[in-house]
């Protein structure tokens, strides 16, 4: 599967190119999501984050411009593995259908969240971030199209899959994701389930033959 390109954020302040600075970088991050995990993201500030990594808040903003961008670097990192994540998975099939494309890629996703708990938090629990929001909103479009170019090239989709068709079914699948993960910090496996069901009906009424039989990998 071709790599899903993830929307860029806004350069940061300063770029990282030696190894202690890429690691200062990434210790901001993982303390960022920790407190997320631990506070929420409405009392996050970014002196309790320089504080949590250990690091002067001076050095915080060389990197990064205010909480929302150290946040918007937040999401692209854990959607970036999400990315790697669905490749992975997908390049694993033994048999190829739109049902295992649909629940290969959906459940790719539940894994990261797993690992990723600050996401959750910073994307599927109330978005009140706007600007996480749109990133988010931009991210799921470049999967639809990624998954799309993938469906028909394999001989999944017939034609009249078009990409606003398909962008609805992964706006359904996050939608899913957001109820899965409202109470459940592990995800409604049930609600999980039932969104597979629902977005594999839907792509399938524009499936090929050999998207509902399979094709062997």
């Amino acid at each position: 599967m071709p790599a899903v390109r993830t929307p860029t954020i806004p350069p940061k302040r300063r770029v990282p190119r030696q190894e202690r600075s890429r690691r200062r970088v990434e210790e901001l991050l993982d303390a960022a999501a920790r407190l997320v995990v631990d506070r929420g993201v409405e009392s996050l500030s970014t002196r309790d984050i320089a504080q949590a990594a250990g690091a002067p808040v001076a050095s915080l903003y060389q990197y990064f411009a205010d909480k929302e961008h150290l946040l918007l670097a937040l999401a692209q990192r854990d959607m970036a593995e999400m990315d790697a994540q669905v490749a992975a998975d997908l390049a694993g099939i033994d048999r190829l259908t739109v049902e295992t494309l649909v629940r290969t890629t959906m459940l790719a996703f539940v894994s990261v969240y797993h690992r990723r708990r600050a996401f959750v938090e910073i994307y599927l629990r109330g978005r009140s971030n706007a600007a996480v929001e749109r990133f988010g909103r931009e991210h799921n479009a470049r999967v639809a199209a990624n998954l799309l170019d993938f469906a028909v090239q394999a001989g999944l989709a017939r034609p009249e899959l078009t990409l606003a068709k398909a962008t609805l079914a992964v706006e359904v699948g996050d939608r899913v994701f957001q109820l899965a993960f409202e109470h459940d910090a592990d995800g409604d496996p049930g609600l999980i389930e039932e969104g597979i069901t629902l977005v594999t009906a839907y792509l399938e009424r524009y499936a090929t033959p050999a998207g509902l039989s399979g094709i062997p990998v």
